[in-house]
């Protein structure tokens, strides 16, 4: 049911299909099972900051494991990730040492200066999305190959309201849209597509992005349902009558195949953001630290072949028509872009369940780095071969969530 054009682009779903299943997943799906890759830094601990909270899943599928610290690669837990060889020649010392000061100690004048800067910029309002302190005491290594994102029985008025807050908060629709996760839903939903197909290209392709999240998240706990759960065996896998729940064009009064649309539409959207970081990525400077000197070579090369096949897509969205008119206007719609998409980020400490909220929060900070990227391109522009990058620069969370939320 989903084929052909795309609202908004050039860009076909068949166009699409054929260069991600053919060409490019094999290589990401590669690269995202890869040390650097794998873990991710999370604090799941922080308290909702819209509403009094208590509803944690008690469900045992909804528990995450995260990594004793001595599984994790040196070079990652040494925080030594940044970008230069110089600071990451220093890993074992500072590992040894136990201590942060340590790194301080070890390092060049110059390089300390650079170690300011980005920890600044790191910190800097640029951002989409509210990043965990992962510093804090109660932030953790999560091994995401041994937590996969799928159904855990996670559901019912506690999950609607998340979704609820973030399209009712965040989609710059207009008061009279009724909610359109409510009982009744084909009506307001058909509602709300009216008013979409009326608003200025910015304020769409927001609405989209966050549908084609929410899609791309209901697909995934349809495609790893618990099927069977004995004392003997769990069976996960393939729920076909919950994907139709969610996406068939009858059941859901023609919705479902605007929602895969949108699913596609995000893919665009992060796809043109790896084709325009390809020259941060480039630098020879750039390293993907984890310790394992060969296999950090050999996951940068595939890294940069899965970079220049993005930028060598046909057909990709042309993001010069976002903001593209009366430069006050301009300025003021991309700050409320962005601080809607940061409200996104924070909703997603309100999940009850921690594996949901884990991938929540993973796929916000991925598209939120996208966004990042996609506005930020004259100053990666700029970005000069060797040495620091201090205009633009992406932590190793940003990256990490960048490429798994891509691979989702």
């Amino acid at each position: 049911q989903v084929t052909g054009y795309l609202d908004d682009c050039t860009c076909d779903v068949e166009t699409i299909d054929a260069f991600n299943n053919y060409k490019l997943f094999p290589r990401l799906n590669e690269l995202l099972q890869s040390d650097y890759f794998r873990y991710y830094k999370v604090n799941l601990q922080k308290p909702c900051p819209f509403w009094e909270d208590n509803s944690h899943c008690g469900m045992r599928d909804c528990a995450v494991q995260p990594c004793p610290s001595d599984e994790v690669p040196d070079g990652i837990r040494a925080g030594s990730y940044k970008y230069s060889e110089e600071a990451n020649s220093l890993a074992e010392e500072c590992e040894e040492a136990k201590r942060l000061g340590a790194v301080d100690d070890s390092l060049s004048k110059e390089t300390r200066q650079a170690v300011l800067q980005w920890a600044q910029h790191d910190d800097s309002s640029d951002s989409f999305c509210e990043a965990d302190d992962i510093h804090s005491p109660d932030a953790e290594y999560v091994d995401l190959l041994l937590n996969p994102e799928r159904y855990t029985g996670y559901k019912g008025p506690d999950a609607w309201k998340i979704w609820n807050s973030i399209y009712e908060e965040n989609c710059f629709k207009p008061q009279n849209v009724k909610r359109p996760l409510a009982s009744g839903r084909g009506e307001s939903f058909i509602y709300l597509t009216k008013w979409v197909s009326r608003v200025c290209v910015e304020k769409r392709a927001f609405y989209r992005l966050i549908s084609g999240l929410h899609a791309s998240i209901n697909i995934h706990l349809s495609a790893r349902y618990l099927l069977q759960d004995s004392w003997s065996e769990k069976k996960w896998g393939p729920n076909v009558t919950e994907f139709q729940q969610r996406f068939d064009e009858v059941l859901t009064s023609g919705e479902g195949p605007r929602r895969l649309k949108n699913l596609y539409f995000l893919y665009l959207i992060e796809l043109r953001a790896l084709s325009k970081v390809l020259p941060f990525f480039e630098r020879p400077g750039f390293q993907l630290y984890t310790g394992n000197e060969s296999q950090d070579a050999e996951m940068k090369h595939l890294l940069l072949e899965i970079l220049h096949l993005a930028k060598s897509f046909p057909l990709h969205f042309d993001e010069n028509s976002f903001f593209a008119g009366n430069k006050k206007e301009a300025a003021k719609l991309k700050e409320e872009f962005r601080l809607h998409f940061k409200n996104i980020s924070k909703i997603m400490d309100c999940v009850g369940c921690f594996k949901c909220r884990l991938w929540g929060k993973l796929q916000t900070q991925g598209l939120g780095t996208a966004l990042k990227i996609l506005f930020s391109e004259n100053l990666i522009e700029k970005i000069p071969e060797s040495g620091p990058s201090y205009g633009f620069q992406l932590t190793r969370q940003e990256i990490v969530a960048l490429f798994n939320a891509f691979g989702r």
